[in-house]
């Protein structure tokens, strides 16, 4: 698999072309932000962290009948994915209030949330990434009726998959987002699920295991995300000769 041109670069990851014209190649760099990137720094490992995070995440997701964009981790930093015509919606999951739900609804957080939540947002960094709902989607033309039933279906499912995961390792899954794309007309979960895009605490203690030890200034960023791929089962043994 030859590496082209680069095709775009985000927050955390940059993406290039392939040889092949149905998959590309997700670089997870050690860039750090939050706050629609007012605050940025570099923590050693992190790229590697995530990506073999994601690997791990992806697979048992794939396992259980999500279909995913992941195809194979090529190096400590890299994987292989399809190239998906990405849906530009944000599926966030609540299972616990934490984050702005809590803001908005002023919610305690910790709040348990049965049956747990899930709403839309627009991902535009421009306009911090409104919420949306149906309708929007459905004026807008953002996804066809049966493509948010089939991306609430796969939430879903991966959210029961996921729960059992993380509470197995001692572990609450509080938040997350999921982003999904087309591939050949198939709705496919792409993007990543690493402790950036969700909110974990350990089930006895709720200690910050995420990226909101990074936005609180709580330290250990890196030290609580190993510690999340430790409980897991993640390999984290570097490839790098």
């Amino acid at each position: 698999m030859q590496k082209l041109a680069e095709l775009y670069s985000g927050k955390a990851k940059t993406v290039y072309a392939t040889d092949d014209a149905d998959r590309v190649i997700m670089h997870f760099r050690d860039d750090t932000s939050a706050f629609d990137g007012q605050k940025i720094v570099q923590l050693a490992r992190k790229g590697m962290v995530n990506n073999k995070f994601n690997a791990f995440i992806m697979g048992k997701l794939a396992e259980a009948g999500v279909p995913t964009h992941f195809d194979r981790l090529l190096s400590d930093n890299e994987s292989l994915v399809k190239k998906l015509e990405m849906i530009p919606i944000e599926c966030v999951v609540r299972n616990i209030a934490a984050g702005s739900l809590c803001k908005r609804l002023g919610t305690p957080e910790g709040t348990e949330l049965s049956p747990a939540t899930l709403e839309f947002f627009l991902k535009n960094d421009a306009l911090h990434d409104p919420m949306i709902n149906e309708y929007h989607i459905r004026s807008f033309n953002w996804a066809t009726d049966a493509e948010v039933e089939r991306m609430k279906d796969l939430t879903f499912r991966a959210n029961y998959v996921l729960k059992t995961i993380f509470l197995e390792a001692d572990i609450l899954l509080v938040d997350y987002k999921l982003e999904f794309g087309r591939f050949h007309g198939e709705v496919v979960l792409g993007d990543e699920f690493s402790p950036d895009g969700c909110r974990l605490w350990d089930a006895a203690t709720r200690k910050k295991l995420d990226k909101d030890r990074f936005r609180q200034d709580l330290g250990n960023v890196i030290e609580a995300y190993e510690e999340v791929a430790r409980r897991l089962g993640v390999d984290l043994t570097s490839s790098a000769p």
